[in-house]
């Protein structure tokens, strides 16, 4: 039996305001996500947490070249899920662990099992028959996306929850792109 599944992007303190790499109004999106994943719960519908797991010195930083301040880095409180998401049991896929590889889907994350196994995020999903992804998070125009294009490039129908996401939008404009992208691509943007 098919079933869908939620993927919740990188709501981690980092990302929110007052993190090192603040998303505007990326703590609004909170309550939203608290929803879907309380009714993914009642529904026995897997639940999947993205998080950068970046170690120091990470080339996505400005030091190493990179466009962004150190950030979500390994076993700092920048890295944790914001402490206002409560979430029922869920899987945890990490990413950007190489300090030379830049990682922004949850496509390139490994999910981490409860004994202690890893396996790419699409290998999990079909593991569980998942046919259909539900993506939400942070930042519209770069991990979301780039989850977004990962997910149907793998075969999923995939649904973008545009009241449960937030852009940075380095550039005006980036998270509508983005959205216009994911939508040309075959998401079904709700």
């Amino acid at each position: 039996m098919e079933q869908p599944a939620l993927i919740i992007v990188d709501v981690q303190n980092d990302f929110c305001p007052g993190g090192a790499l603040a998303v505007p109004e990326g703590d609004q999106i909170i309550p939203i996500i608290q929803a879907l994943a309380e009714d993914f719960h009642r529904q026995d519908r897997p639940i999947i947490t993205t998080q950068d797991n970046h170690p120091p010195h990470h080339v996505s930083f400005a030091e190493r070249g990179g466009p962004w301040p150190p950030h979500c880095v390994q076993g700092t409180p920048g890295f944790a899920l914001h402490p206002a998401l409560k979430l029922p049991a869920h899987a945890v896929c990490l990413k950007g662990e190489d300090p030379d590889q830049d990682a922004y889907s949850g496509f390139e994350g490994l999910v981490e099992g409860v004994d202690g196994s890893r396996e790419p995020l699409a290998s999990f999903l079909h593991r569980l028959s998942v046919d259909t992804v539900y993506v939400a998070g942070l930042a519209t125009d770069y991990c979301v996306r780039a989850t977004v294009l990962d997910a149907l490039n793998a075969g999923f129908h995939t649904v973008v929850l545009k009241d449960a996401i937030r852009g940075v939008d380095v550039h005006p404009g980036d998270s509508e792109r983005a959205l216009e992208e994911m939508a040309g691509r075959g998401a079904a943007i709700r």
